[in-house]
This record gives structure tokens, sequence and C-alpha cells, in this order.
């Protein structure tokens, strides 16, 4: 029987991602079997609810301001546009409504209230609510539980280490403070990465340290694939190969085995035999729709044709936990604090950052 370790050392998941595929592939199905139905996958919705314009400098992201890419940015959305989509994906067969805003961090005022009331309305049509919003306080995190939160996003990207190589505008303790202030709450924790971001296998493996580490582990970890976009400091990136892909979501299984391990970024590059490698190594969630944020996804058509292909049903909502209820804005017990945390910058410069920022002037 295996049972939640949190002190796995990067040489373990080094050793276990470097197994033969065939070892690893038979432990990682193994543990899935154990902690899940292995026939049931989750199906969330990603949706962008506020686009481009962000002032950080992740060297992946095509939503930076200061990188020069062709998407159209947009003010935030209004509610009742949230809630159309959310029943147009309801009706698609996902249970999960993702919404991603372009922010650094969250600021008290009128576009947060109006966050808050897209997460009571989704909340209502009985499907789970999930926000990855930036960096968040304890209060606003409260905010978000209070109107009937599920799962709030905050992504590690990488280790410790490799982020450095990435981003510049903020710093890794800051992922891991959003984290806990989210903790302090009942809503569930969505954290992963990116990979093929020019990292190496020991940085793949430093990142699943810093989340099978944590106390309780995240309940959702998504594994993308990076979408090299024209523009970003990564742009020439080569694709992630199929095999990495499998082996990250198969150690992650071992390394997290009550985890949802989400199949993320990067589907589209994958024919539907890679993919079913990957539910068969333990991912058991997916996003549909056109669109990830800014960057292609696969048709929910198409995938729906291939669960029914390989036999697989959409999981329902409110499996895992219970759903959250809903509290009205007018019997809050939160109020807004209009708080200005102290967020880090730490302003070491990435020479690759800076050259795609000066590029389209």
């Amino acid at each position: 029987m295996n049972t939640i370790r949190y002190n796995w050392t990067k040489e373990e998941i080094i050793q276990l991602y470097n197994k033969p595929l065939m070892d690893l592939l038979f432990e990682a199905a193994s543990v899935h079997r154990q902690f899940h139905n292995p026939n049931v996958v989750q199906v969330s919705t990603l949706l962008s609810i506020k686009t481009g314009g962000c002032p950080e400098d992740c060297g992946y992201c095509p939503q930076a301001a200061r990188y020069h890419t062709n998407i159209e940015g947009n003010d935030l959305m209004t509610v009742s546009q949230v809630k159309a989509q959310a029943l147009r994906a309801k009706a698609s067969g996902s249970s999960r409504v993702c919404m991603g805003a372009a922010w650094r961090n969250v600021k008290d005022g009128p576009e947060f209230d109006q966050v808050l009331e897209m997460v009571r309305t989704i909340n209502k049509l009985d499907m789970e609510v999930c926000c990855t919003l930036g960096m968040i306080t304890e209060n606003q995190a409260k905010r978000l539980a209070e109107a009937g939160l599920y799962a709030y996003n905050h992504n590690l990207d990488s280790s410790e280490e490799y982020y450095k190589e990435v981003i510049s505008t903020r710093g890794y303790e800051d992922r891991l403070e959003t984290i806990e202030n989210v903790r302090k709450t009942n809503v569930t924790v969505c954290s992963g990465g990116i990979i093929g971001m020019g990292e190496q296998i020991e940085d793949r493996a430093g990142m699943l340290v810093a989340l099978a580490s944590l106390n309780p582990q995240p309940e959702s970890v998504p594994i993308n694939a990076l979408v090299a976009v024209e523009g970003t400091p990564l742009e020439n990136e080569k694709p992630v190969e199929i095999w990495d892909m499998i082996r990250m979501v198969a150690t992650t299984r071992i390394v997290m085995p009550e985890t949802q391990v989400r199949l993320s970024a990067g589907r589209t590059q994958m024919s539907r035999e890679g993919q079913a490698m990957c539910f068969f190594a333990g991912a058991n969630s997916i996003f549909a729709g056109d669109k990830l944020l800014t960057t292609p996804n696969p048709d929910v058509n198409e995938d729906m044709k291939m669960f029914e292909l390989l036999g697989l049903e959409p999981q329902k909502p409110f499996i895992k936990k219970m759903q959250p209820e809903t509290v009205e804005a007018e019997n809050s017990k939160y109020q807004p604090l209009g708080e200005k945390p102290k967020w880090t910058r730490p302003g070491h410069v990435i020479e690759r950052n800076l050259e795609a920022s000066q590029k389209g002037k």
C-alpha cells in the first residue's frame, strides 16, 4: 500500500523519472488505480476573464505587456458573459470552470468584487469554480472562499533554482506564501508547472519536491508542456517530447498519489496515443475548450471522441470534496482591507527577457 510521503528527495525523484519506461508506467498505473478510478477523467474549462497587459516578465507568457506578441488584450469580462460561457462549458461535459486574469496580484476594489460575483454565479450552477489571479493575501483568500470558490491555482512553474532564469519580477517565496494563504481557508490548492523551458531533469524533480513537501499536498497539479509563442523570450525552445511528458506525469502520480494530475497546455501537439499513455500513467484531468487562456487547445468534440475510444467518463463535480456554500456579498463577514502587501521584486536581469522586451521597439 502506498502512503503519502512528504519527504521525497530530489535524488529519489530523478531516479524514478529515469527508470526504464515500462517499469515507471507499471508503478505509476498501480498507484493510480489504488487512489483513483482509472476510467474517470475530470474535464475543466479555462476562461481568460481578463487578457493581456500583465506587468510581469514571465519568459513563457504571451500576456506580459513588455513582450511583442499578437495577443488581443481585453478588459475584465462581465458576470453575464462569464455565466454564458460557464453554461456552454457545462453543456459540453465540463465540471469545473477555471477563471484566469492577467494580474500580478489581486487588488481590492470593484474588479475583485466583480470576480467574487462570478464565483458566486458559477458555484450556483453546481460547477466547481477555480481562479488564478496572481498573488493573494489571507483576507482575499477568505473572501473568495466565502463566495464559493472550490480551488485556487498558483503554479510554482519550475524548481526554485530555475525559476530565477525565467522570471525576475517576483520571487518563489511569493508563490509559496500565496498557497499558504489559500490553505488558511477551505479552498483546495491547484499548483504545478511547465516543462520544456530549457530546464534540466533536476529542475523538474526540484519542482516536484517543492510540491510534494507541502502538507497537505496540492489537490491538483497541472503539468504543462511549453507552448513557445513568437515574441516571448522562450519562442525558440524545442517542443517537449511526448516521452518527457509521460515520464513527468508518471513521476508526479507516484510522488503525489491522491492528487489529480492535470494534462494541461501542449495537448494540441500530442497524438491520441500519447494522451492515452498519459492517462495510463496517472493523468486524470484535462482542460477542454478551444483555448487555454491564449494558446490553442484541442476541440471539445475531439476530446469527447477520444474519451469514447478509450472508454473514459468525465468526472462529476464535487466528487473529491463537498460543494462550498455561497455567501452573498451583503452577508459577507470579510470586508476589503485595501491592503498593499509587499510582494517581492527580485530585480535581477534575465538577458533573454530583456532582449525580447526590446525587440519590437
